[in-house]
């Protein structure tokens, strides 16, 4: 089977990697332009380590990116990690169609941040999907999912980098094995399901040290590693990390500084308090919490902004 690959970041150099060691015949790789000072993405570093065919669109709304496509006969287009909306024209040149990866269960928490938002919405499980792209915003029919449970102490970071990214690439994997089988399934997602929210950013990831303890707990797991929850403590953005959420400890008010416990900064919070490990303001980057306290003189009955 004649494969083409789009992908991006280590997620695409990965799958990338697996397939070349399944002995996956890849024609050519799609990966965004070189970034600032001409920095290449690592999935076209690996391209062309590998002296494979790479393009680097800047776009693919214009009918001239599909020729080029055609000319390597694709048979399937696996999408890995893509940020770009893809035209149907593109996507239906591979005779076996286009699949992508998406890191929900869909169709809840389509768009771009569904890890951040499956636990900023407390989930209790999430997933990764295998679906059949087919122009719209992860909406084509599922090809294969998986499910795994969320845990109180996930966070982002934790369940990408320690479950779906190596689950997604075996995923990929499996998948092909399927459409060579000619027993891939195409189950259409129910729309009456769907939910779609925003990119994770800090529009969304502002606290409202107002809300009960539980979302502002969940708040800075979905925000961790990027952007970053956060508060402001003198008018600066501070960005809380690692946090530890104690139900029932305090009933100072919310945003209270409680003081410290070792390295870690305890904060009043609706029915409990949050241990917090680890802050980053833009001029300490990112610190112990204790050394945060130091810097910046907070104390004990203070209270974040």
């Amino acid at each position: 089977m004649r494969i083409a690959l789009m992908g991006q970041a280590a997620f695409g150099a990965g799958s990338l990697e697996a397939l070349l060691k399944n002995d996956e015949e890849i024609v050519v790789v799609y990966t965004p332009p070189d970034g600032p000072g001409g920095k290449e993405d690592p999935t076209a570093a690996l391209a062309r380590e590998q002296n494979l065919p790479l393009l680097k669109p800047n776009s693919y709304k214009g009918a001239e990116v599909i020729p080029p496509f055609q000319d390597f006969s694709p048979d399937l287009l696996i999408m890995a990690f893509v940020t770009a909306i893809l035209p149907k024209p593109f996507l239906d040149v591979p005779t076996h169609g286009s699949i992508c990866y998406h890191p929900s269960l869909l169709p809840r928490h389509r768009g771009a941040s569904g890890i951040n938002w499956a636990i900023m919405m407390g989930d209790a499980e999430t997933g990764l999907s295998i679906f059949w792209a087919d122009g719209g915003i992860d909406t084509g029919p599922i090809l294969l999912q998986k499910k795994i449970p969320i845990r109180p102490e996930d966070t982002t970071g934790s369940l990408y980098f320690k479950q779906l990214f190596p689950m997604g690439i075996d995923a990929i994997l499996e998948s092909v094995q399927l459409i060579k089988a000619g027993n891939a399934p195409r189950i259409i997602q129910d729309e009456s399901l769907a939910t779609y929210e925003p990119p994770c950013n800090d529009k969304v990831a502002r606290i409202d040290w107002s809300k009960p303890g539980q979302d502002i707990y969940n708040l800075i797991r979905g925000c961790d590693p990027q952007p970053g929850a956060y508060c402001t403590w003198r008018h600066e953005k501070t960005r809380l990390y690692g946090a530890r959420f104690d139900a029932n400890r305090t009933e100072a008010p919310p945003g209270e500084i409680l003081g410290l416990e070792g390295d870690h900064l305890m904060v009043s919070v609706g029915e409990g308090a949050l241990e917090i490990p680890k802050v980053r303001t833009a001029d300490l980057g990112k610190v112990e919490a204790s050394k945060f306290a130091a810097e910046s003189g907070v104390k004990t009955g203070d209270r974040f902004e």
